[in-house]
């Protein structure tokens, strides 16, 4: 009897010491892959509480869910000879636990080293344009690139990005001045179109004024109350234009002034003698100096006896 009661208690032991062993709970997004002696069932476990044959099962989770990945920045060149770097970003599942533990050591990494591969192709094979704004094109590309592999491996590739792309700083100052260059044409070109309409707009405000005349007088009317505003100390006088014609007429019409004459010659200047010392009588004294009328002799002749 006491041998018994031993069994049964060594028999309880080990079953509390195999039982948490042996026994395995399934998440919702995980799926189990039982090895029986090595060879893996086909049939992968569904979720919940899972007994395992002690020493003879071993079990593998695959985690079920949308993988989100980072591809490391990679550098190349395109095919217009540029240098970029560009990084993405890549969203995948698993869909067949059996061959994403069976066919491929370890299904992450590989699917790491295929996109970093696939993304230098795509570099080498695209424009700078088509990375800059054509992206939908190559997220395309690429996501067909990828999904040759993973399909042997019981990966669904859900989608694929270019996050970034990384430019030279010589490339990014040319693009601005290409931009820049853009812009200022358009809007020279918007501004040439704007004088355009505005001229064509004058030209029919200016014969509709020719036909009306009163419309003039009501423009420049207009024109007075626009300036006369509060607060505003210039003053407007109205000059009307017909005036200034009959002055234009009246200036065309005028004879023409007589030609200037020759002037008559300047004298020429005087010549003034140098002052001589003092109390002597210079050459200009004794002109000016009343001249003594030499004396008369009688003629005997005439004489009377």
């Amino acid at each position: 009897m006491e041998v018994v009661v031993t069994l049964l208690v060594l028999l309880f032991v080990m079953g509390l010491i195999v039982l948490p062993s042996s026994m395995r709970v399934i998440k919702q997004y995980e799926r189990g892959v039982i090895y029986r002696f090595g060879r893996v069932n086909r049939v992968p476990k569904e979720p919940g509480p899972r007994l395992l044959l002690p020493f003879v099962d071993k079990m593998t989770k695959v985690n079920m869910q949308v993988v989100t990945m980072p591809v490391p920045s990679q550098e190349g060149i395109t095919r217009d000879n540029v240098s970029v770097r560009v990084d993405a970003v890549l969203y995948f599942r698993v869909i067949d636990p059996i061959r994403a533990t069976v066919d491929v050591q370890n299904y992450q990494f590989a699917m790491l080293q295929v996109a970093q591969t696939s993304l230098r192709s795509i570099i080498g094979k695209s424009e700078l344009d088509d990375l800059l704004s054509g992206r939908e094109r190559l997220h395309e590309g690429l996501e067909l690139m990828l999904s040759t592999p993973a399909t042997g491996w019981g990966v669904h590739i859900d989608r694929v990005e270019i996050k970034d792309v990384a430019l030279p700083e010589s490339m990014k100052r040319s693009m601005a001045r290409q931009a820049e260059a853009d812009r200022e044409r358009r809007a020279r070109i918007i501004t040439a179109d704007g004088e355009l309409q505005a001229s064509q707009k004058l030209s029919e405000a200016a014969r509709t004024m020719d036909a009306n005349p009163s419309a003039l007088q009501l423009r420049m009317l207009q024109t007075v109350v626009e300036v006369a505003a509060e607060k505003n100390s210039t003053l407007v006088l109205p000059f009307p234009v017909e005036m200034l014609r009959f002055f234009d007429r009246a200036a065309s019409t005028a004879p023409a002034a007589p030609a200037p004459t020759e002037a008559p010659p300047a004298p020429a200047p005087a010549q003034v003698e140098p002052a001589g010392r003092p109390g002597e009588v210079t050459a200009a004294d004794r002109a000016e100096l009343p001249q003594a009328t030499p004396p008369q002799i009688p003629d005997p002749r005439s004489s009377k006896d």
